[in-house]
């Protein structure tokens, strides 16, 4: 395979001894910006991978370290889910994952952490369902991209419909320009705070914290909503974002990235802390993640990807021995 910047410096010297044959110079000019941009992406990543190991020895100890895990389980379809998988979390009090689909039908699935399917939940009455977070005692926060809503609902004891109709929902009218699929696309709960992060994908990037959920559920309301784009800009390197997790244990987020198949993890300022690819040839896994759409954690530390079309991953932390010299 040509690199490319092989076949960027091709590319160009086509463009300058065919002009008529590219039709309107503007297609070179894209082209040239496009296979520029990707020479740029790969010298980002080799750049933060260099400051990961740099810094891996100050920094190891207190941090999910992303580059320490290794893939498990790859590629696995969940059965009965044909199509638009879309978010996961793991349910700490049943210890289960649960998944999310955004289309036909729309369910939430109880899995376990191989993938075999335990229960399904079809939803009723939601539409665009994109991502899915537990937050306790059975209580779980579900995002709708297009109308920037999330709703709260409690788990069913034993697997049927949930109705949106019984469920508590709020409206995040946050930069919502148009209806187009750019919307909410992530959403994770951070128990500690009692804060929930939101994504929104693309045009702009967006990242919001809302504080204050549970105690607002429960009749004191006194929500604060935090724009926390800035450390986007700042940390993460990626072109879109397709899903958000908090880890318990270091309070550090994770954002996970489909077009550049990517993960990040960021600590509480917003500062970059380790990175991951999904991208074959550049990571441990045998073919690229096609789209990846949810990343969540278990209490054990192991984490876990699933990617649309109906695609598990799962990775365990196998920390790298660094030579001393």
């Amino acid at each position: 395979m040509k690199s490319s910047t092989s076949i960027f410096s091709q590319l160009k010297s086509w463009c300058v001894l065919h002009p008529r044959k590219a039709a309107l110079a503007g297609v070179c000019a894209a082209a040239l910006v496009f296979t520029a941009a990707s020479v740029l992406r790969v010298k980002e990543r080799i750049y933060f991978n260099w400051v990961d190991m740099a810094q891996a020895s100050t920094r190891i100890d207190n941090a999910i370290w992303l580059p320490d895990y290794r893939v498990d389980l790859q590629a696995l379809p969940v059965a009965g889910v044909p199509d638009d998988l879309s978010g996961i979390t793991y349910d700490y009090d049943q210890n289960r994952l649960l998944a999310i689909t955004n289309s036909g039908p729309m369910q939430i699935v109880a899995m376990d952490k191989s993938s075999n399917v335990l229960a399904s939940y079809p939803l009723i009455g939601f539409k665009d369902t994109e991502d899915i977070t537990y937050m306790g005692d059975g209580l779980v926060a579900v995002v709708e991209e297009r109308s920037h809503s999330i709703s709260f609902l409690t788990m069913p004891a034993t697997p049927g419909p949930i109705n949106r109709n019984n469920a508590h929902n709020v409206t995040l009218g946050l930069n919502q320009s148009d209806t187009e699929n750019k919307g909410l696309e992530g959403i994770a709960y951070d128990a500690v705070e009692d804060r929930l992060y939101a994504v929104k994908e693309r045009d702009p990037r967006q990242l919001f914290a809302i504080t204050g959920v549970r105690e607002s559920l429960a009749g004191n309301l006194q929500l604060e909503v935090r724009d926390l784009s800035e450390w986007l800009d700042r940390s993460v390197y990626s072109t879109d974002l397709s899903a958000v997790h908090v880890d318990p244990v270091t309070g550090h987020l994770l954002l996970l990235s489909d077009e550049s198949k990517a993960l990040f993890e960021l600590n509480s300022d917003g500062d970059l802390v380790s990175s991951r690819t999904f991208l074959s040839g550049l990571s441990d896994v045998k073919e690229s993640v096609p789209q990846a759409e949810g990343v969540t954690m278990d209490t054990l530390g192991n984490l876990y990807v699933i990617s649309e079309p109906n695609l598990f991953y799962s990775f365990s932390k196998k920390p790298v021995t660094v030579a001393q010299h």
